[in-house]
């Protein structure tokens, strides 16, 4: 049997409350295509009853394809998980399962890759957020864009379309520490920023807490940008500076002003700390890069499959 025209991969963590309106939203879309669409949804360890649910959608209905991770992976890598295991010969939808993502967008993203572009990526024009959660995104994506070495697209999530070659070219990638976004800009093509309106979950809490956000954060400055590595240098120079003005200052009053100098505590004190809180911070971000080729150099599979529930067509 052929493949089907568009894959839509879904990870999923804890999202039985949100289930059924994403089930009903996924299968009115299906409805609605004239193309052939298989919806692949990914089980990254949940606790709750997802996985039921999932088994359960997979044995009953075709167009669903589900995958169980054999634990709790991580967002990225059930999204990569996911790229893996698509079937799509033109192209492939990444989007949340809350619902915050629209399903029905696809239209609007494959008529753009029908226009030519590789990869469709959803611009977040407004979010349903606290304000303070607003100016913290707002900032980051900011300061990336600024000291990335690639063009990252502002307020862009991992909510996107993209063609097969894209999807192909990305699964050849092997990093451990994801980025997805941040992948998806470096492979380059022809890329377009749709704007949309981010609703609220449409049941269920959120799952990415302040420190999975940190991670995601931290991954996408260590793995797309050369300024973490250069800020050490930066710092050296700047302290080096700043000791050679006082080293002058003090013999200027010396020996020019004929003033006794006599250093005290106070001194003392700023000069250990400023020199400890330097050699801390390049010892922290240099930290950050072994960390990351240490997990990248073990070789381990990025993600290991428990389970797979497929209908016949995807199957062959």
């Amino acid at each position: 049997m052929s493949a089907p025209d568009i894959t839509i991969v879904i990870p999923l963590y804890n999202e039985g409350e949100v289930f059924p309106q994403m089930v009903e939203r996924l299968i009115q879309l299906a409805s609605l295509s004239k193309s052939e669409i298989e919806f692949l949804l990914v089980d990254d360890g949940s606790k709750d009853q997802t996985a039921v649910l999932m088994r359960m959608l997979a044995l009953t209905d075709e167009r669903f394809t589900c995958i169980f991770l054999s634990r709790n992976h991580g967002h990225q890598l059930a999204v990569t998980a996911g790229l893996n295991y698509a079937r799509g010969t033109k192209a492939v939808m990444v989007m949340d399962g809350d619902l915050q993502d629209p399903p029905e967008l696809m239209f609007s993203f494959l008529q753009k890759i029908d226009e030519g572009f590789d990869v469709v990526y959803a611009v977040r024009k407004n979010r349903k957020e606290s304000r303070l959660k607003k100016i913290c995104y707002a900032l980051f994506y900011r300061i990336l864009k600024k000291i990335s070495y690639i063009d990252l697209p502002l307020d862009s999530g991992d909510f996107s379309m993209m063609s097969r070659r894209v999807v192909d070219i990305m699964n050849k990638m092997p990093e451990e520490s994801r980025y997805i976004r941040g992948m998806r800009s470096w492979v380059g093509f022809k890329q377009f920023g749709f704007e949309y309106d981010r609703a609220e979950r449409a049941a269920g809490e959120a799952k990415y807490g302040i420190k999975m956000l940190f991670n995601l954060a931290f991954n996408g400055v260590f793995n797309f940008s050369e300024f973490p590595i250069k800020l050490i240098t930066r710092l050296g120079i700047g302290t080096m500076l700043l000791s050679i003005f006082y080293f002058i200052m003090v013999l200027y009053k010396r020996y020019i002003l004929g003033i006794e100098v006599i250093e005290g505590f106070t001194a003392t004190l700023f000069t250990i700390i400023l020199f400890s809180s330097v050699q801390l911070i390049s010892i922290g971000v240099l930290g950050e890069y072994i960390i990351r080729i240490f997990f990248q150099v073990k070789g381990r599979p990025l993600f290991i499959v428990k389970e797979r529930i497929a209908n016949k067509k995807s199957q062959e």
